[in-house]
């Protein structure tokens, strides 16, 4: 269902994201996050505010070859435990996350991809609707969810959203997570040729490997601060950008011998041949 687009893409699994637990401490008397109690999880950004990048509307046909691609991999994680039993070797730790997956994640995670082919992409259930739309309990709809997104299958997102409240000062609460589905590199290798992914052709690697160049050489015949702005983002950026123009502008200062200008180098040229010319 695309790549998500916090940097580059999350093409393939992304790292997962550890569960962070509630701390023991009362919450802050005003209901805003609190480093030692707070009512919104770690890692949770507001509702409303990133859903526009984060959900991507499914292609033709994608959410059921994802859902092939995830039973293909619940058939291979049993294959992988039988033939390690069988033969006495040891897994890989790339195989022992795959023997993770569960049939129950796998129902789970047929869920969210039909919410996402129903939704046009946007999937945010909450534990219950996942536990009464599966028929499984909400501890192994949890768990579901941990094994897809540990594998890759899914990217989870928690939210929070401002609630309304007496006396001074925002409210918040947590509200149910958002989702995105992929299919993980990770998985890739262990399903059918005719389930990967087609392959970048050759010419279009190669272009894009012309570009990036021609970019770099771009790039490097900038000036120091075009430069600065060109390959870095954010407040750094623009303290590396002042930090440039002040050290161009010095040495611009320094400069007592300076080069002559083009045109008047010519000139000087073009006065010797007249003046031979003349001798002759």
């Amino acid at each position: 269902m695309g790549t998500l687009g916090f940097g580059e893409a999350l093409v393939g699994a992304l790292a997962q994201v550890k569960m962070s637990r509630k701390a023991q401490r009362a919450p802050a008397r005003s209901g805003a996050p609190h480093p030692t109690g707070a009512p919104v999880l770690r890692d949770s950004v507001e509702a409303g505010t990133f859903e526009h990048v984060f959900f991507v509307v499914p292609g033709k046909g994608e959410t059921d070859r994802l859902l092939r691609a995830a039973r293909r991999i619940l058939d291979a994680g049993r294959q992988l435990r039988s033939e390690a039993r069988r033969d006495g070797r040891e897994l890989t730790p790339e195989e022992r996350l795959l023997t993770t997956l569960t049939a129950a994640s796998v129902r789970v995670f047929e869920e969210i991809l039909t919410l996402a082919r129903l939704n046009k992409g946007r999937v945010f259930p909450s534990y219950d609707h996942l536990a009464q739309a599966t028929s499984l309990g909400r501890a192994t709809v949890a768990r579901a969810l941990r094994i897809l997104e540990g594998i890759g299958f899914l990217v989870r997102q928690r939210r929070f959203k401002r609630v309304e409240g007496d006396g001074p000062g925002p409210r918040y609460e947590q509200t149910s997570n958002a989702y995105r589905a992929f299919l993980p590199k990770l998985a890739q290798a262990y399903l059918p040729r005719w389930m990967r992914p087609a392959p970048i052709p050759d010419d279009e690697l190669q272009r894009e490997a012309e570009r990036i160049e021609e970019v770099e050489h771009m790039q490097a015949r900038l000036p120091r601060r075009e430069r600065a702005e060109a390959e870095l983002k954010g407040p750094l950026a623009k303290v590396l950008a002042r930090l440039d123009a002040a050290i161009d502008a010095r040495e611009r200062e320094s400069h007592k011998d300076t080069q002559p200008l083009l045109d008047s180098f010519i000139k000087g040229i073009s006065g010797v041949g007249l003046i031979g010319q003349q001798s002759h």
